[in-house]
């Protein structure tokens, strides 16, 4: 990934620092964005400054871009503020997302208007902001973070998984899928890509572990490598239009469970 500039969203812990970190060691300029600046100013481990500070420890090269993904006006200023300090954009990684675990009929308004606007309206406006630059130098990637919980439940009966309090969440990442199949195609011959990552099984961010109750102690758990990994192989590839899940991608086997997420998940 050599002289590319990359957007990450979500990137001051978890996945999307993850991601962040491993295409700053393979070259890339990284623009890391969340809203979790300093450390110490969220309930959660993890900040831009410490992510920006191990990246340019490395030797990479990496700034932060402090913005709240749910306010459309800091949403506006992402990828201005990105060129600005790095240059042309030419990566653009979907990734900073939220769930309110609960019943479907039971979810307060405003905590699925939280849900949109981070994993559908955001990923959206950011598309319609970085993507005309990549068609003019002919060359871009988008990458989508989803979710199996955007597929739809096969039953009656239905498996335990179809329960466990998802719909709001499934909801937006199956829009966020349809963002990235309908992009492709409308992009395509563009040379700007356009494709949807997510997870084979569970991975134990801290805002996953911070709602682990609602997680079975069986629950299968994927490598803390697996995402960041398919993420570079998607973003380096000539691929466009495809959802796929990390470990599946990369040929690597998953723990049997009951809790494996199966290919209806």
């Amino acid at each position: 990934m050599d002289g590319r500039v990359a957007i990450v969203t979500g990137a001051s812990r978890g996945i999307g620092q993850r991601i962040a970190e491993l295409f700053a060691a393979e070259g890339a300029a990284i623009a890391l964005v969340a809203r979790t600046l300093a450390p110490g100013a969220s309930r959660l481990p993890g900040s831009l400054e410490e992510v920006a500070d191990r990246i340019r420890a490395a030797g990479g090269k990496a700034e932060t871009i402090p913005a709240d993904l749910t306010s459309p006006d800091d949403v506006e200023t992402v990828v201005s503020r990105a060129e600005e300090a790095l240059g042309p954009v030419d990566t653009l990684v979907n990734n900073a997302g939220v769930n309110f675990y609960g019943p479907a009929l039971d979810v307060r308004a405003s905590r699925y208007a939280v849900m949109f606007e981070m994993m559908v309206r955001t990923p959206f406006r950011l598309s319609q902001l970085a993507v005309p630059g990549m068609i003019s130098r002919q060359r871009g990637w988008i990458l989508n973070i989803t979710s199996k919980q955007a597929r739809h439940p096969l039953g009656p009966p239905y498996a335990d998984w179809a329960s466990d309090g998802s719909v709001p969440y499934g909801m937006c990442k199956a829009a966020l899928d349809r963002l990235t199949t309908g992009l492709a195609a409308e992009l395509h011959g563009t040379g700007v890509r356009v494709n949807a990552l997510g997870t084979s099984a569970l991975v134990r961010t801290p805002g996953v572990a911070l709602v682990s109750p609602h997680t079975p102690e069986n629950t299968v758990v994927e490598p803390d490598d697996a995402m960041p990994a398919a993420a570079l192989r998607v973003c380096t590839s000539s691929d466009t239009g495809r959802i796929v899940y990390s470990t599946e991608l990369l040929g690597r086997p998953l723990p049997d469970g009951p809790w494996a997420l199966s290919g209806t998940y």
